[in-house]
């Protein structure tokens, strides 16, 4: 389904009964809905899911330029207002647990419960010069040119190894990714920083992370820490699209949060 919002037409998708508490899961770079596929099957008798793709992403209109990661809270702000939705559940990983954490700092009244996924939430002089490297090979070369250096970078060697059914999948979602998004989207991940505002937040917020995400699970404690009475989990064995690589564990600790 698409709608009109905030200046673009967003793509989302909805599941579950009706009457049932909101539950929005907003994307990665270079993904699409389809990456929350797992957790809207495990949580859709308990909770109207919404997923949506990001500006630049799977359905949703991909302006040219680069975006600001105010213009992404915007967007997901609109997209509740154009569907009727006083508040909700917000869940997201990377980009989107980015968006989560930012929503819940400046709009915590649109928001219940939260949780951000897999996402350090401030963008470093070092993490910028790596996003616009990878601006210049998505101009220079097309969205191809990262499929494998992604596959890399988000998932353990030993899971590579394994070729499990999930990488190809998500090898799908990075090649579908419109340029403009990627590059757009890029940009704004090259200058953000909800973490040093975290300590303001007063919703309730589950911080989920994969074990082998890097840098992100050291950086995601120090999140935890500063935001009073915050949950944290460390998935065993798991990467940076963590949701994907460890769904039972990750869907079990969404389910156990939300009931809190």
């Amino acid at each position: 389904m698409k709608t009109k919002a905030n200046g673009i037409t967003i793509n989302y998708q909805i599941d579950g009964p009706e009457g049932a508490p909101w539950l929005v899961f907003s994307n990665s770079l270079a993904t699409s809905t389809a990456m929350w596929d797992g957790q809207a099957a495990a949580l859709q008798s308990d909770f109207r899911v919404l997923r949506y793709d990001q500006r630049g992403h799977g359905g949703t209109e991909a302006p040219s330029g680069h975006y600001a990661f105010a213009t992404l809270l915007d967007d997901a702000l609109g997209l509740l207002d154009a569907l009727g939705i006083a508040k909700a559940h917000f869940a997201g990983l990377s980009m989107g647990g980015a968006t989560a954490l930012g929503l819940a700092e400046q709009h915590p009244d649109r928001l219940d419960r939260v949780i951000v996924s897999d996402s350090p939430c401030q963008s470093t002089p070092q993490s910028s010069q790596q996003w616009e490297e990878r601006i210049a090979v998505a101009q220079q070369q097309g969205i191809e040119a990262l499929v494998e250096p992604t596959i890399e970078r988000w998932f353990p060697p030993e899971t590579v190894a394994k070729h499990p059914p999930h990488l190809d999948k998500v090898r799908a979602m990075i090649r579908a990714t419109p340029v403009n998004g990627f590059i757009g989207c890029a940009a704004a991940l090259a200058d953000h920083d909800y973490a040093s505002a975290a300590t303001s937040v007063r919703r309730p917020v589950l911080f989920i992370v994969g074990e082998k995400d890097g840098a992100t699970p050291a950086a995601m404690r120090k999140l935890h820490d500063k935001v009073a009475g915050s949950r944290f989990v460390e998935l065993p064995g798991a990467g940076h699209i963590s949701n994907m690589d460890r769904p039972a564990e990750f869907n079990r600790a969404l389910r156990d949060f939300l009931a809190a």
